[in-house]
Formats: C-alpha cells, structure tokens, sequence
C-alpha cells in the first residue's frame, strides 16, 4: 500500500503532492482576525461608540467633520484657476500678390511704429525716474 502523498508507480521516489500548513511569515501580526464585512465593522463601531460620552462624540464628529473640509477645499482648489486665459492673436491678412516692394514699405512703416512705441515708453520711464528722484 502506498504511502500518503506517493503514487503506487512513484513508490521509490518522493513526490509532495502538497505542501504543508504554514505559520505566518510576519509573526506579529498574526493575532489581527479574519477579514470580516461592512455590517460587521459597522456593528463593532456602533458599539463603540455606545460606551462613549456625548463629549467625546462630539468631539470626534468635528474631528472629522474639520478634515473633511479641509479635503474638500483641496478638491475644490485644484480646479479654480487651473486653466491659462485664452489668449487672442491677431493676424492681417494679405493679398497674395504683393509686390517685395510693397512688403518692405510695410516692414519700414510697422517698424517706425515700433520705434515710436519704444521712445515713447522710455519717455515715460525717464519721467518716472525724475519723479523718484532717481
């Protein structure tokens, strides 16, 4: 008669079919139960909530209720904001048969309105400096 775990064609051979039971790998914690269900974990707060006085649960329903708001005002803020402004480009439009001539005139008059543009802010800043007593 074969032995437990052999087969009878194996009979010289060991051969584990199965290993043994295992103890924990994390000795520890080992005492925590079983996995149990929501009605459960809910029946055990509840009556955990029965010994205590109307002073602590107060206490830890605003616990609760500050964190919260505080994750809450994290969600909310992520998305104020967030996106950059639209921006509006302005674009001329030109006839495609323009001559170079006509493009460099156009250059010449764009740049002088520049040019304008930057003496007329170092105007004002060379005002500012005089006000500042610079």
């Amino acid at each position: 008669m074969p032995k437990a775990g052999f087969s009878s064609a194996s009979a010289g051979r060991s051969l584990r079919l199965a290993l043994p039971c295992r103890s924990a790998y994390i000795r520890p914690m080992s005492w925590f139960p079983k996995p149990v269900g929501p009605r459960a974990a809910f029946a055990d707060l509840r009556a955990f909530m029965r010994q205590r006085s109307r002073e602590q649960f107060i206490g830890a329903a605003l616990a609760v209720l500050v964190t919260a708001v505080i994750v809450f005002e994290f969600l909310i803020d992520s998305r104020i904001n967030t996106a950059p402004p639209q921006q509006i480009v302005y674009a001329q439009s030109w006839s495609a048969d323009r001559t170079d001539a006509e493009i460099v005139a156009q250059q010449k008059v764009d740049q002088a309105k520049k040019d304008a543009a930057a003496k007329e802010k170092q105007r004002q800043f060379q005002k500012l400096e005089k006000q500042l007593g610079m």
